[in-house]
C-alpha cells in the first residue's frame, strides 16, 4: 500500500467523491440559468474544476465550456475525458485568486466549498472580481459551499463510499482544528482506493476558511459587481428558494452580474485593464 500527500494528484480517484451529485447539479443549472440570467447562456465557466464531471456533463449537454484549475494532474485528466467524450472545451491552468479568462462567458459555477480554498477575504473578493470580469453583464455565478451555523459542532468526521466499475473508494473527512477567530478550519482526508491490481491510501490536509451568513454578505458588498438573487441548499429545488440565516449551513447562491453602468468607476476601470493586458500578452 502507497502513501501520496495530495488526493488532488489522483483525479481520477477523487472526481469519485462528488460524481452522484453530477446529475443534480446540472439539472439545478438549466433552469437556474433560465430563471435568473437575463442572457442567452450558452458559453460556461468553471473556476477549479478539478477532474472534470461537471465540465464533461455540461459539454455533454451542448454548453461551450471554459474551465481551469491550478494542478497539472487534473488539466490533463479534464482533457482526456473530453478528448474520450468527442467534446471540446478550453481547459487550462490558472489562479483561483486571481484568473483572466480567454473570451467572456454568460454563467459560472464552483460548487461544493471550492470556494473556500481561498484562506484570506483578499484572496475571496479578488476572485469574485476576476469572476466579474469574466461573466457578461446579466450573467449568473452559481457559487456552492458550506456556511458555518452559529451554533454548529467544531469536531466533525465523515465517511463516505464510491466506486466505478472495478474501482472502490472510501473516503474519510475529518476536521482536525476550528479557529473561529482566524475564521479557519483544518481538514484531513483520506481515500482509501481499491482496485484488482492494486491499493492506495492517500491522504491531504489543508484549510478551508469559514463562513457564517453574516460574513458572506459582507464579503458581497464589497464587491458590488455581483448582486444576490437567491439561495438555495445542496437538495438543489428550484422553485424552492431559502432564506440567507444563521440556519443555513449547505448553500449554493445565485449570483447576478450587475450592468457596467451600476459599477463604481473603480469597477469598471479594473475592467479595462484586465482586456488592455490580455491584448498585450
Amino acid at each position: 500500500m502507497a502513501e501520496r500527500e495530495s488526493w488532488y494528484d489522483y483525479p481520477q480517484y477523487f472526481d469519485l467523491s462528488f460524481a452522484d451529485e453530477t446529475r443534480a447539479e446540472a439539472d439545478f443549472f438549466e433552469p437556474a440559468f433560465a430563471r435568473y440570467a437575463q442572457r442567452p447562456v450558452k458559453r460556461l465557466l468553471e473556476p477549479g474544476c478539478g477532474g472534470g464531471r461537471l465540465v464533461v456533463e455540461m459539454a455533454r449537454r451542448g454548453y461551450r465550456m471554459s474551465a481551469f484549475d491550478n494542478n497539472p494532474h487534473s488539466i490533463a485528466y479534464v482533457s482526456k475525458r473530453l478528448a474520450r467524450g468527442k467534446h471540446q472545451a478550453d481547459i487550462y491552468s490558472a489562479d483561483l485568486a486571481n484568473f483572466h479568462t480567454p473570451r467572456p462567458v454568460d454563467a459560472a459555477f464552483c460548487t461544493f466549498n471550492t470556494f473556500r480554498h481561498l484562506t484570506s477575504e483578499a484572496a475571496a473578493l479578488s476572485h469574485l472580481q476576476s469572476m466579474a470580469r469574466a461573466v457578461r453583464p446579466g450573467g449568473i455565478y452559481i457559487l456552492g459551499f458550506h456556511l458555518l451555523p452559529l451554533d454548529a459542532a467544531e469536531e466533525c468526521i465523515e465517511r463516505w463510499r464510491a466506486s466505478r466499475g472495478r474501482t472502490n473508494v472510501v473516503f474519510t473527512l475529518r476536521v482536525t482544528d476550528t479557529n473561529r477567530r482566524q475564521r479557519i478550519e483544518r481538514l484531513r482526508v483520506t481515500m482509501l482506493v481499491r482496485t484488482p491490481r492494486k491499493e492506495l491510501r492517500l491522504a491531504t490536509e489543508f484549510p478551508l476558511r469559514m463562513y457564517t451568513a453574516s460574513q458572506f454578505r459582507q464579503l458581497l458588498r464589497k464587491c458590488p459587481a455581483w448582486e444576490l438573487c437567491d439561495v438555495f441548499d445542496f437538495w438543489y429545488q428550484i422553485d424552492e428558494p431559502l432564506v440567507l440565516d444563521d440556519e443555513l449551513s449547505d448553500s449554493v447562491f445565485i449570483l447576478r452580474r450587475r450592468a457596467d453602468e451600476n459599477l463604481p468607476l473603480l469597477m469598471r476601470a479594473d475592467s479595462r485593464q484586465s482586456r488592455s493586458f490580455r491584448r498585450k500578452h
